[in-house]
């Protein structure tokens, strides 16, 4: 890369990295608000929250990244159009091909990072949240404990605690079980939960456990430290059920009978993969465009917002058609070619365009010069 492509390139690649960090602190305020249920309405700490909002990111990326690329290399290069860096640019010698280089450099930089998430980061990350909701769906301490209400929980189990700190130490705790043939209460001024063995149980301190006999009459007995085994009120039926977008590449296209039946048919699988292989190719495609809509034209000084919207549209229609052709390709597994095929024929379009407009139109000879007389050579 001569001097000039790499001051192209990071002119163009430092509005790329600009919009897509802004995009993706977009994403990132959404998924935090949505997040936001599991702190009010399940106890978690922040740290939960900021864990799910950022195992969400890697799937937006195949959307980000393609957008930002778009938007950050119109405004670059209508930057340097306006200021004609790109006329003085040919000035200097340099073919149509040397000064695009830059910018496909950049386009397949981005390709290949959309690539490398779809196939090994997103897979990882949604693997992640799905497991974390799995805890937090199943955590005992989520379902039984609510600050200062009765909980009802499952086989007789009552729960009242006054105070939960940060630290999830819980402060004056109240248990009530009623098996059916017995009533036992405990009170406690602390207790904390946590695991013995694998099982989860409720450590309490400082209290005492009240239960009537058979007789009648009331028994009771004060400890420093007592743990109860909460197993039989935990749900053991409950497993981890996976989808397609959170399955490897390779359980995608030679899932077995189990994976079938538990995430959905093959078709759905194939055009999930297709769809994580063929998705990086419309970051091609977003550059493309954006040069064609700068370059594909002639200089102007008002400003390219006519083509910039032409372009904008195109690539909006395309990218919503991608979605189409995916959703209709788990009905029919031949559409699958048209995932690979509509980015790469956008960008075959946009470049033709785009060469079109760059190449030296011949200029028509006036009709004044046919009336002269020719000069003929002795």
């Amino acid at each position: 890369m001569t001097l000039i492509q790499g001051y192209l390139f990071r002119q163009i690649a430092l509005p790329v990295v600009a919009a897509c960090a802004s995009l993706a602190g977009i994403g990132i305020l959404s998924q935090s608000l949505d997040q936001l249920e599991i702190i009010v309405e399940r106890g978690q700490s922040v740290w939960v929250m900021v864990k799910l909002t950022l195992l969400a990111v890697p799937q937006l990326l195949g959307v980000i990244l393609p957008i930002g690329l778009f938007v950050g290399a119109l405004i670059a290069l209508t930057r340097l159009q306006r200021e004609q860096e790109l006329t003085a640019a040919y000035a200097a010698g340099m073919s149509r091909w040397s000064l695009i280089a830059p910018a496909a450099a950049l386009a397949l930089i981005v390709m290949a990072l959309t690539l490398i998430s779809n196939v090994a980061i997103q897979p990882w990350s949604q693997r992640e949240a799905r497991n974390q909701a799995f805890e937090i769906r199943t955590d005992l301490a989520a379902l039984l404990v609510e600050e200062g209400r009765f909980v009802q929980g499952p086989n007789g189990l009552t729960v009242y605690v006054q105070e939960i700190e940060q630290n999830g130490l819980l402060k004056n705790l109240f248990v009530y079980l009623d098996n059916g043939g017995t009533v036992t209460t405990w009170n406690a001024a602390e207790a904390r939960f946590g695991e013995v063995d694998g099982l989860p149980v409720l450590t309490m301190r400082d209290g005492s456990m009240q239960r009537p006999s058979s007789a009648g009459v009331l028994n009771s007995l004060t400890f420093a430290s007592n743990a109860i085994d909460l197993s039989p009120f935990a749900a053991q039926d409950q497993t981890i059920r996976y989808k397609a977008s959170d399955l490897w590449i390779t359980q995608l296209f030679a899932p077995d009978a189990e994976l079938i039946e538990q995430t959905g048919p093959r078709r759905e699988l194939l055009a999930e993969a297709h769809s994580r292989l063929s998705s990086p190719l419309y970051a091609l495609a977003a550059m493309a465009l954006a040069l064609a809509a700068i370059l594909g034209g002639s200089f102007s000084r008002t400003g390219y917002s006519l083509r910039i919207a032409k372009a904008a549209g195109v690539f909006l229609i395309v990218r919503i058609v991608g979605y189409a052709v995916v959703a209709a390709s788990v009905w029919n597994g031949w559409l699958n070619l048209f995932q690979y095929l509509l980015p790469i024929a956008t960008t075959a379009i946009a470049l033709r365009l785009l060469f079109r407009a760059l190449k030296p139109q011949a200029r028509s000879q006036p009709r004044w010069l046919g009336l002269l007389p020719r000069r003929v050579s002795a």
